[in-house]
């Protein structure tokens, strides 16, 4: 019995020294990096948006899409104002209360609202027609202070519009609506004053205060014009299918400018891709909140592309040919 045990006791400490042996010729662990031990940073961004309409959704969603490309660890607080320009200095307050990183300001009001209470706070805007004008940076080229951003206004948008109204649809009186509060439509509207003059155009204005005044306002006019042109005015395009139905109805040319509208009922529009605008937007805060560069590093930019789109159905409705000298993209 105790010869028994003695073999037992020596068979295990031989595999206990040969599993000993093959464990110390086993190549070593590589040791870890300490940076890849701790957490990424995590960066608070403070969204504020004026209120919901497709073309101020899609640069949000650009926006975000440009920052998650980044590969960084971004917490949102995403606030919408409603069209309410008290909630857009409260958003603003807050976000300056709970020191964000950075804020990304989607549309004029809500970059105003952003700069008025802070001037410490990296703030990013899109959705802006003149920037300049509105008082947000110096110049395109030379920010200045702490915001930059992009415009959605592209140089050649309302000539574009003016010469196709006139030239390829023969109207001669234009329509148009907007609310005269904004800066945004202000600065569009001096500027299609300035060029009907040019292209011999008349214009009929009608203003709003509310999205609930839109389809009263598009009937006030509709009889008394060639065509309606419906610009970036925020209060309007959040209340587009009330103008559409009404233009449509009556076959009034609804020429738009922005090319989220079309789906919404515009005859076409020669617009920004608002996604590409807001992403444009994105790669400027991953600039900033990576520390390359401040925002008065980085220049303002207008939109790169301006595209023609018509919608077929509503062509149809309203009995316009669609030509294919137009080389428009056709939205069925």
């Amino acid at each position: 019995m105790r010869f028994k045990k003695s073999l037992l006791s020596l068979i295990g400490a031989i595999f206990i020294l040969g599993a000993c042996s093959s464990n110390s010729s086993a190549p070593e662990a590589e040791p870890v990096d300490s940076d890849e031990k701790e957490s990424k940073e995590t960066y608070k961004i403070g969204v504020t948006q004026l209120m919901e309409h497709p073309a101020l959704n899609q640069a949000t969603e650009g926006f975000k899409k440009a920052i998650e490309e980044a590969g960084l660890d971004v917490e949102y607080d995403m606030q919408n104002a409603q069209g309410d320009n008290s909630a857009n200095d409260t958003i603003a307050s807050n976000f300056v209360g709970q020191n964000v990183d950075l804020i990304f300001a989607n549309s004029t009001p809500s970059a105003q609202a952003a700069l008025s209470k802070t001037t410490e706070i990296p703030i990013v805007f899109t959705s802006v027609v003149d920037p300049v004008g509105a008082e947000l940076i110096d110049s395109m080229e030379n920010p200045g202070g702490n915001v930059t951003g992009t415009s959605h206004h592209h140089p050649e948008s309302i000539p574009k519009a003016l010469e196709y109204l006139k030239n390829e649809l023969g109207a001669k009186k234009v329509g148009t609506i907007y609310n005269a509060g904004e800066q945004n439509s202000r600065a569009q509207i001096d500027k299609i004053k300035k060029q009907m003059e040019e292209y011999g155009l008349e214009l009929e204005e009608a203003t709003v205060a509310t999205s609930a005044d839109v389809k009263q306002a598009t009937e006030s006019i509709a009889d008394k014009v060639d065509a309606i042109y419906c610009i970036t005015d925020n209060t309007v395009v959040s209340a587009f299918e009330s103008i559409a139905d009404v233009a449509t109805t009556q076959k009034v040319p609804l020429l738009a400018a922005d090319l989220d509208s079309v789906p919404r009922g515009a005859f076409a529009a020669f617009g920004v891709d608002f996604f590409e605008v807001g992403h444009g937007a994105g790669e400027m805060a991953v600039k900033i909140l990576n520390g390359e560069a401040k925002p008065n590093d980085i220049p303002a930019e207008p939109p790169k592309t301006l595209k023609f789109m018509v919608n077929k159905e509503v062509a149809d409705a309203i009995e316009v040919e669609i030509k294919p000298e137009w080389e428009a993209e056709v939205y069925e």
